[in-house]
């Protein structure tokens, strides 16, 4: 007989039971929950972060600041930086004062969920000042082995945008104007704008205005005579009347191309202090160039090509940087409507991506005979280029 208990207690015989069941149960739990830890440490690499996550709904951003990725191993931040610069989300460029495109402003992918998060699907988040500056420490900026230096409307836009696509490519998007406007302010301040690579990226900029300083060439052989530049040419009597649609959509009230393009209307003698004549000189621009670097390391793109197959283009610049063959046909399509391809799917999107509005205009009707007293004017300079880059472009057929 169990012996009594205290005054007032009514002990159970289902006490004893309740408690041997509790301890199965627990003793079931552990190892279930165990076994669920160890297989989401597997699936992503887990982490603890010590402050919370905040923000609105569908935008959720990591608390606080680099304190918190601190804690974050090295294989995650590597994984969260590979993530920030493959994804990257771009919004519409804005004009700059000289008409040229501003950089695609790039959105890193959410951040919420912390560094072993995908990122993919998620909401652009804005992280806390020195959030990404932290998780970029992995990279290192550097001065561009490589510069698209030429030439304004030949296609630099299209081909820089094209050459972002690869992931060994880290390129800045607005035009920097280092060698040709802001030289003064040193490398180091040119140096800053770049973006940060990993081992094996190449850091790119472009600057058309470049392949027409009279002093660029001698400046970027004193950064360093190992860079590799790439100049899109384009037929110059078809570049020059795109540069001008591009003035007229600024200033209305200029003069008549025809009136801009000639000294004397009545002897035909072309006025080449106009820029729009002049740029198109591209022998006598590429004469300055070769004093300082030698032909290997220039790389020529037709912009024509460029148009008719941008895939072949980029095989050849893609060669020339020595990068793999990354970008090939299946990224692009014909946009009939704009006249030029556009790549399939943005970085960070499903949908297409084309260059903005002001790529594309419709030209103004130019007299015949204007045309064809321009291309008299350029042919011998046209041959010349011929000769100099061991490549017939065909402007003259």
């Amino acid at each position: 007989m169990a012996p009594p208990g205290p005054a007032g207690a009514h002990p159970t015989s289902a006490e004893p039971l309740s408690r041997s069941l509790f301890r199965k149960f627990l003793l079931m739990l552990c190892p279930l929950l165990a076994s669920l830890y160890v297989f989401y440490c597997l699936a992503e690499p887990c982490q603890t972060l010590s402050g919370p996550v905040a923000g609105a709904p569908g935008r959720r951003v990591l608390a606080g600041g680099p304190s918190e990725l601190a804690v974050w191993p090295a294989a995650a931040r590597r994984k969260r930086l590979l993530q920030l610069q493959q994804w990257r989300r771009r919004r519409p460029p804005a004009l700059r004062d000289d008409g040229e495109e501003a950089a695609w402003e790039e959105e890193p992918p959410g951040l919420a969920g912390g560094p072993g998060g995908s990122g993919a699907g998620s909401s652009v988040a804005e992280a806390p000042a020195g959030t990404l500056a932290l998780l970029l420490d992995e990279g290192h900026k550097q001065l561009p082995q490589a510069i698209i230096i030429g030439v304004k409307k030949g296609g630099t836009r299209a081909l820089l945008e094209f050459l972002r696509v690869h992931p060994d490519v880290r390129a800045v998007g607005a035009e920097p104007h280092f060698f040709d406007r802001s030289y003064d302010k040193g490398l180091a301040w040119y140096r800053d704008l770049m973006p940060r690579t990993l081992e094996g990226q190449i850091t790119m900029e472009k600057t058309p205005s470049y392949f027409v300083t009279r002093e660029a060439p001698a400046r970027i052989s004193a950064m360093s005579k190992d860079t590799k530049l790439i100049v899109v040419v384009r037929d110059p009597v078809t570049r020059a009347i795109s540069d001008y649609t591009q003035t007229l959509s600024k200033r209305p009230d200029i003069p008549t191309f025809e009136d801009l393009t000639f000294r004397n209307r009545t002897t035909g003698l072309i006025d080449t202090s106009w820029s729009a004549i002049q740029i198109g000189l591209y022998a006598k621009h590429l004469e300055h160039w070769l004093l300082h670097f030698p032909l290997r390391q220039m790389l020529f793109v037709s912009g024509e090509r460029l148009i008719r197959d941008p895939a072949g283009e980029l095989g050849r610049v893609q060669d020339f940087l020595g990068l793999k063959r990354i970008i090939t046909d299946k990224h692009f399509y014909f946009n009939k409507t704009k006249g030029f391809p556009c790549l399939k799917k943005a970085e960070g999107s499903s949908k297409p991506h084309c260059l903005g509005k002001t790529k594309g205009r419709t030209h103004p009707e130019i007299a015949p005979e204007v045309v064809r007293r321009l291309r008299d004017f350029y042919r011998p300079f046209n041959l010349k280029f011929y000769q100099m880059t061991g490549h017939d472009f065909g402007w003259d057929g």
